[in-house]
């Protein structure tokens, strides 16, 4: 069976992923877990392995490297996918493994002076995509994924494409944002007339769409609105085509900001969206209205910021009394 031959299963598992509408993210995170339970099997392959052998992988995760039940139910995900939809067959029942305690958690969530102060300390395509996420509630990676055409200056709109879930939605662009944006969109067509110049001007295109219009790469309106500062070399066109801003620069100058802020939590580019939902809260919006806005499909999700509100100000302190 070709399947079996070395490096026909890591192919065969990709083109599954992109067949299934997977994120990038999701392919390389079910990726390397995939190859995580190999290595612990001593290489032997996924057909000559069963639920017994899925279970003791599991257990080992909890037991000896202790991660988190989120990390480990990431690794059980991407086991089902690979027997499900790879191998074409169904993990009958994983036998019983010991599960990773999953503790409860509250999001950390700055106050409005703490994110004012974290975004006043940045500058440049970081400070416009940070102000994004705290005041259009977006993801890191929607954020830097911004296409031209998704930002409607008009009507203040963004409209967030294929987000997680593969779901669309829109949100608002801040009033104190669209100077910043129109100036950031100036920026990035500046360097897109000097790359179509110079012969460039490519960028990725979703699914097959570059295939249906063969100008839609150079196109204005599909170039991102965060370029990348470099162009790299498109493996799968072979161009030399320009991403996106990578999510690294930006958490790299969110945890610098924090420092300089003197911000004594542990921030995260999460943490401004997790502040937005919450400030959205406090000022008394509907929590449905806030579940669109952040895309959620469950609103038990959206409902974890109520508990971050701060309630302890309705009740008086024995101490204080």
């Amino acid at each position: 069976m070709l399947i079996r031959q070395p490096g026909i299963l890591a192919r065969e598992f990709r083109q599954t992923c992109r067949r299934k509408n997977l994120a990038p993210s999701t392919e390389q995170t079910y990726l390397h877990w995939v190859r995580r339970y190999l290595r612990y099997h001593n290489f032997r392959h996924p057909e000559d392995l069963n639920e017994k052998d899925v279970g003791a992988f599991l257990s080992y995760l909890a037991t000896e490297l202790s991660v988190a039940a989120s990390t480990q139910n990431q690794a059980l995900n991407a086991l089902v996918f690979l027997y499900k939809n790879v191998l074409r067959r169904d993990l009958e029942e994983v036998v019983p493994f010991l599960r990773a305690r999953k503790p409860k958690k509250l999001p950390v969530v700055l106050t409005r002076a703490e994110a004012s102060r974290l975004i006043e300390n940045m500058e440049g395509q970081t400070r416009v995509v940070a102000s994004l996420l705290y005041g259009s509630g977006l993801r890191i990676r929607e954020a830097i994924t911004l296409r031209v055409k998704d930002v409607d200056l008009d009507y203040g709109m963004i409209h967030v494409q294929a987000a997680k879930g593969r779901k669309d939605r829109k949100t608002m662009i801040p009033d104190r944002l669209m100077d910043p944006i129109l100036e950031q969109l100036e920026y990035a067509k500046k360097i897109h007339d000097t790359d179509l110049l110079l012969g460039f001007g490519h960028v990725p295109l979703p699914y097959a769409f570059g295939r249906k219009s063969t100008s839609a790469a150079t196109d204005w309106l599909w170039q991102y609105v965060f370029p990348s500062a470099l162009r790299r070399v498109d493996h799968s066109r072979g161009l030399r085509t320009r991403f996106h801003l990578s999510p690294s620069t930006v958490h790299k100058a969110v945890k610098k900001s924090a420092s300089l802020a003197n911000i004594s939590k542990r921030v995260t580019c999460h943490t401004l969206r997790h502040s937005f939902a919450t400030h959205l809260l406090e000022t008394g919006h509907d929590i449905r209205t806030v579940q669109e806005l952040l895309g959620h499909s469950d609103i038990r999700t959206t409902m974890m910021y109520t508990h971050v509100l701060n309630k302890g100000v309705l009740v008086r302190s024995p101490l204080d009394g």
